[in-house]
């Protein structure tokens, strides 16, 4: 049995990663925290957890071989950090934290530990889209780059009313997604997922950035728009807003531009195109609904790889190249847009 500990088991956890454990029937359900006594006892007689506390250090003295990370993204790096340190593999939620360097030791700790550290980007395991890899290793140099994702989620990040999520036990702590401190604000809570695609199917890594932020009424940015360069000289555009209608589906565009072709992923309307010279077009097959968003991939694959198969499609260097980037964009913002250069002496590669 692989037995599992949850960290931090708010509205999302209990939806989702949670709920993916407790289907597998090699998992046991060992540990579980979070804070409020009333919740954690809903959740540890919900699921039949052996042990509850809302001191997550008193789980570093189980035995347990999986630990899911999924706390405010303040607390990501130290709770992380010491599950890897302990022996488990670990996933933890986007963003993986908010410090770059923090992200970077991350990688680290986990090559030293010999343990997979894996990301909750749920669209890096949907069937298909590891496609476009293959699409843009024909398109020579990437040269250009255009990453965009906008979502439903105003009133997640702009304190509207929450009513989509009423009908669920566990409520979302609006201060995760609000507060500054903590990592709130749309280029972190959901422009993150974008980056983890982008990063997960090239080996870019962004050096420096210009952003805006788009911020009133609220203290944290709502939109977001960033000019980066990335190692390799290419150029890029970044783009985030959380002004979908209520109603509407997450919209994630990816555009790739090589010195000999380009290359189009359009989640929304589930497209994956290659355009090479002399009007050359391959569009790949999509099958309808595959591309959904949910985010039981990643926890399914905590779960195979303690068992000792499958492949980690959220590694932690992804995670990494994703912080990076976002804390440029954010202090650039902050900064009226002044050039914020990344520190590129981290190593990129967990091998």
């Amino acid at each position: 049995m692989v037995k599992a500990a949850i960290i931090g088991a708010g509205h999302f956890a209990y939806r989702m990663h949670i709920p993916v454990l407790a289907k597998r029937n090699e998992v046991e359900l060992d540990s579980v925290c979070r804070l409020g006594q009333m919740e954690l006892n809903l959740i540890k007689d919900e699921f039949g957890f052996n042990f509850a506390t809302e001191d997550w250090r008193e789980i570093l003295d189980r035995d347990i071989d999986i630990a899911v990370i999924s706390s405010p993204h303040n607390l990501h790096f130290e709770q992380a950090k010491a599950f890897l340190e302990k022996g488990c593999h670990v996933l933890v939620e986007k963003p993986m934290c908010l410090e770059p360097e923090h992200a970077w030791e991350l990688v680290e700790t986990a090559r030293k530990a010999n343990r997979e550290l894996l990301v909750a980007y749920g669209w890096n395991y949907k069937p298909g889209l590891d496609e476009m890899r293959d699409m843009i290793a024909q398109i020579g140099e990437i040269e250009h780059v255009v990453c965009h994702m906008a979502s439903f989620t105003r009133s997640i990040f702009a304190g509207g009313e929450l009513a989509k999520w009423r009908h669920i036990a566990i409520q979302p702590d609006r201060s995760t997604w609000e507060s500054p401190d903590q990592g709130g604000g749309y280029a972190y809570g959901q422009l993150s997922h974008a980056l983890g695609i982008l990063y997960w199917l090239t080996d870019l890594r962004c050096s420096s950035v210009r952003s805006m932020l788009f911020d009133a009424p609220s203290t944290i940015d709502l939109h977001d728009a960033a000019a980066v360069r990335f190692d390799n000289g290419a150029t890029g555009v970044f783009s985030g807003s959380c002004g979908v209608p209520h109603g509407h589906g997450f919209e994630v565009d990816i555009r790739i531009y090589g010195s000999t072709g380009s290359v189009l992923l359009d989640i929304e309307t589930q497209r994956l195109v290659l355009k090479l010279p002399d009007g050359e077009t391959k569009v790949a097959e999509v099958p309808d609904g595959a591309w959904t968003y949910s985010c039981e991939g990643p926890a399914d694959r905590l779960v195979d790889i303690a068992l000792g198969n499958g492949k980690n499609e959220s590694p932690g260097d992804v995670g990494a190249r994703a912080v990076e980037t976002l804390h440029a964009i954010i202090h650039s913002g902050q900064s009226n847009g002044a050039e914020f250069k990344i520190n590129q002496t981290h190593k990129v590669s967990e091998t």
